[in-house]
């Protein structure tokens, strides 16, 4: 009896370290299965995927060119225009609107004898040849008061906080909307194309900055 004891164990070590050495041999695989599975990963990241795109000397757009023709109508437009107002007038004591109707119409008050008085004044929209925008007074409602438009135009150049990219000439009763001198941050300018009020059609161009030349 003893001698089938003794015969016994070297069976029940024999189990024990397959045992140990399956479970290495899983745990090994495992672990190559993971690594394999990172660096596919990897490489499909980094690796550039082919693509059907004609080659790159075929889509670049000369710099000063237009790469972008939008159309938009006065809902949008009088949306866009009342967020840069609101922001451009914060702190100011002085309000006014600017909104589109069939004619461009600026709404605001001043004072006269310490009596504010509100007015409207229209303006009909046109574009020039580069690119800007003038508006060009036609039209003024002051209540019962009777005062020419040059006066107007003039408090409203001494008395509002308008860009600088807006250019008021009250003798000549025009306001400039300088589209060339209003540059986004990464210095590309718009250019206005047609303005049709009445039909509601407006169009504008977004072009990519000028090269500067070397001497600039």
């Amino acid at each position: 009896m003893e001698e089938n004891k003794e015969e016994k164990q070297p069976e029940k070590r024999a189990t024990a370290k397959e045992k140990i050495n399956g479970w290495k041999i899983a745990f090994l695989v495992l672990i190559g299965i993971l690594l394999g599975g990172l660096i596919f990963t990897t490489v499909r990241v980094f690796t550039a995927r082919e693509t059907n795109l004609p080659p790159s000397s075929e889509t670049t757009v000369p710099k000063g060119s237009p790469v972008l023709t939008m159309n938009t109508n006065k809902k949008k437009l009088n949306t866009v225009m009342e967020y840069f107002l609101n922001d451009l007038q914060k702190g100011s004591d002085v309000k006014y609107e600017f909104y589109l109707e069939n004619q461009a119409m600026l709404k605001g008050e001043f004072k006269i004898l310490g009596a504010k008085v509100d007015f409207y004044l229209y303006f009909d929209p046109y574009v020039m040849d580069n690119g800007n925008v003038q508006l060009k007074a036609r039209d003024l409602s002051i209540g019962s008061l009777n005062l020419p438009v040059s006066q107007v135009m003039a408090a409203i150049k001494r008395g509002y906080k308008v860009p600088k990219w807006v250019e008021i000439d009250s003798k000549e009763q025009t306001i400039v909307l300088k589209l060339n001198e209003f540059k986004l941050n990464n210095g590309m300018f718009i250019k206005a194309n047609h303005i049709d009020l009445v039909g509601d059609d407006i169009q504008f161009s977004l072009y990519l900055p000028k090269e500067k030349k070397a001497d600039d």
